[in-house]
Formats: C-alpha cells, structure tokens, sequence
C-alpha cells in the first residue's frame, strides 16, 4: 500500500495518543514468560514482531518462521538451545536470511548448544537442537548487537549452573542490556554487571507476578519529531510512560529540548510541548545507546533546517536494512546534502523540502514513520506503508487522529 500525506493545514496541535507497550520490553518478557510460567503480562505490544514471537512460543512445528522479527530470531535462538528434547528449524523473510546470527551461534556453540546452518554458515535458517547446558561461562564482543548478549542473559538463569558472560572490547547499546537485567531483577533473579562482566545465577521458579510493560519510547520518536516542527504551543499527551524508564530511547526527552520541545511527566502519562524555536546549532549526538532513533532525529533536522552529526551507528547497517544508507538515498531525493561512513551521518543545513516524493520504506518500518513528521511542512508519499505493523499498528490511524489527511495511491 503507498499512500500520500497530504501537508497539515493547521500546525496547532493538541491531542491525546495512546500508545502499545514496548516491543524490547514485550519480547523479552515473553520469552521470561514461557520460562517462567509464574509471569503475568499487561500492555504487552501489538507489533508484529511480539505476534511472531507467540507465534513462535506456542507452535508445535518444526520450522518457525518469523519474517522480519530480528529480535525474536536472536531471542528464540537461545530460547530453543535450552529446550531439551526440542528441534526446530528457525528461519525468516529474505532480509533475515541475511542478517548475521554467527556470533550468538559462537556463544552458544561455546556453551555447549547444538545448532547448525541450514544454508549459508553465519545466517538463518539455523537449525537449533535444545540440550542441557551445564557450562557457566562464556566471551562475546561487547560491540556487537546487544540483541546478542540480551539472548544469552533471557536463558542465564535457567542453566543450572547460571552464566557469567565476559564482553570483550567496547560495550555497545548498554541501555538495551540494563533492560534485560533491571527485568531479570524485577522477578527477583540474581544479576550483576560490574565492568565488563555481567554474572546472573540459576533460578528454578519466580513468584506469581504480573508485570506492566512501559509503552515504547522508539514508537514515541515520531511525535517529538511532529512536535518539533508543530506551531509554538502545540502539544501531545502519551500513554503509557514513566519517568523512570528501561529504556535506552527515553533520551528523547534530553535530545529534543534542541528542537524547543519540553517533556513533562504525569501518572503513567507523558506531555510533549513546543515551547521554543529550534536552535539553529548543530546537533551533536553519539547514539550508541539509541540507535533506533537516528532516522527520526536526521528526519526531523532535514525538517528544521538544521545540520547534524550522529556518531555510534554501526549497528544500523545490519536492521532491516542498511539504515544509513537507505537515510542517505531517500533524505538525497528530498534534496538533502548528507553523507554517511559505515558509523556515522552528517546533514548540512537546508531551507528546501522537494515535495510530493516517495519515500521507499525498504522493508524498514523505522523508514516509514521517520519521513512521516515532514507532513507538517510538505506533501509526501510513502511507498508499502503497510510495514509500520512491524512495531506500531495504529501509527496510520494516529497521524490521522493528529490531523494529517491520508489518501491511498
């Protein structure tokens, strides 16, 4: 499905959004879940990817299959290394077939697992065959995609000896790493993270529990970047958040006081208002810690005229797609001046949109609701806008309920 956002007329916005749980949150409690049966979940994500990873859970079959959910492909993988007497074949869309799982096979394999390629050694499809893990130690590269050491820490507690895990080198995303461990802490699970050694102990059963999941902090990018380029006293209230939140993106709130958005905090609910002019400064940012947000902020700097530099975006070639390169391709069409490195992106300064452009998605639904927010300045085509699924079912339906006019091409 392409569609057209049609430019919005009235740039003076209040209005009240809710928004699904967290899908990091929700896929890491699902797998919790069906180790620990004791775990209740409310608020839990309607994405695709938390619908694949049920999915998943809950079949019988030989070959799971699940699409284009990179988080639930590195999580079963571990998940079903431990499930003794089980053998499945995990695979998923063409992109994830050529997305890299070797290094979490590595650790595995180190550890005692069973699992092997089906086709091309380092990607899916895997073949995993669950088997007692008794080893309690193990390396992997703190620089990689901390999907990877997030894996290994969901089944830590469930070898009967625990895991200690050594990250070699820098550590990327610790963000993504504290959510798994202040979860494991909220089920009352023993973990530390001292240095460069994360040590979690065996656990055989939790307390009956039910845990609320936080609304995802990715899914709220979109609206600081309308905001940001809303009329001054525009606002937006968002449910569900929390002041004290797990998750790495929540730097929102620090990275978009730059575009004169303030954020305040109220019972579960977050107001995000246009109090100032953007500044017209350079935005600076290493988001090593956030990289999914690195398309909403360049989006939402190409939209306010204002140059950037985003630094710690090595993971970004190895998401759905190479996200700096697709940046760099659909911004080039809009009529930015931008490059990339393998780890980087600068924006110069522009006072020009080209109007009326499609954007391809590339199977990335990031890239669909990132170019979403330049419908306050100019009308704009987005191309299989359908992908938005992925992570945020309703985001169609919210830009409409903000007053953005939505025609089917």
């Amino acid at each position: 499905m392409d569609i057209l956002l049609n430019v919005l007329k009235d740039k003076k916005i209040k209005e009240e959004i809710i928004i699904s749980g967290s899908k990091s949150e929700s896929n890491r409690l699902l797998i919790l879940q069906n180790l620990f049966p004791e775990i209740s979940i409310k608020n839990l994500s309607d994405s695709d990817d938390s619908v694949h990873m049920q999915h998943a859970l809950s079949t019988n079959k030989e070959i799971v299959d699940i699409g284009h959910a990179g988080t639930a492909m590195r999580f079963l993988t571990s998940y079903f290394a431990v499930k003794e007497g089980r053998e499945v074949v995990l695979t998923g869309s063409e992109r994830m077939q050529n997305r890299p799982i070797e290094i979490l096979v590595n650790a595995l394999k180190d550890l005692g697992a069973e699992i092997s390629y089906e086709a091309k050694t380092g990607y899916p499809p895997i073949r995993v065959k669950g088997t007692k893990i008794t080893k309690n130690k193990v390396q992997i590269n703190g620089n990689v995609s901390s999907q990877y050491i997030s894996s290994l820490l969901l089944i830590a507690s469930k070898l009967e000896n625990g895991l200690t895990i050594e990250l070699l080198g820098d550590i990327t995303s610790i963000p993504y790493i504290n959510m798994t461990i202040s979860l494991l802490h909220q089920l009352n699970i023993d973990a530390t993270f001292s240095g460069n050694v994360i040590k979690v102990s065996p656990k055989t059963s939790i307390k009956k529990q039910t845990v609320v999941v936080e609304s995802d902090w990715s899914s709220a990018s979109y609206f600081y970047s309308i905001i940001a380029s809303a009329e001054l006293g525009s606002s937006i209230q968002l449910s569900a958040y929390k002041q004290e939140s797990l998750q790495g993106d929540s730097c929102l709130v620090e990275i978009y006081q730059h575009f004169g958005v303030t954020t305040s905090f109220g019972d579960n609910f977050i107001i995000l208002k246009k109090e100032k002019e953007t500044l017209k400064d350079t935005l600076e940012i290493d988001l090593k810690n956030a990289p999914d947000i690195a398309q909403t902020i360049a989006v939402t700097c190409f939209s306010e005229g204002i140059s950037c530099n985003l630094t710690g975006l090595h993971t970004l070639k190895i998401k759905e797609t190479d996200r700096l390169e697709a940046l760099k391709a659909e911004l080039t069409k809009l009529g930015a001046r931008i490059s990339v490195t393998d780890k980087s992106l600068y924006l110069e300064k522009s006072s020009e949109i080209i109007t009326n452009i499609g954007v391809k998605t590339y199977n990335d639904h990031r890239m669909a609701m990132a170019f979403a927010p330049l419908a306050l300045k100019v009308p704009i085509k987005i191309l299989n806008a359908e992908v938005v699924t992925k992570s945020f079912q309703n985001f169609w339906e919210n830009m409409q309920q903000i007053g953005i006019k939505i025609d089917k091409l």
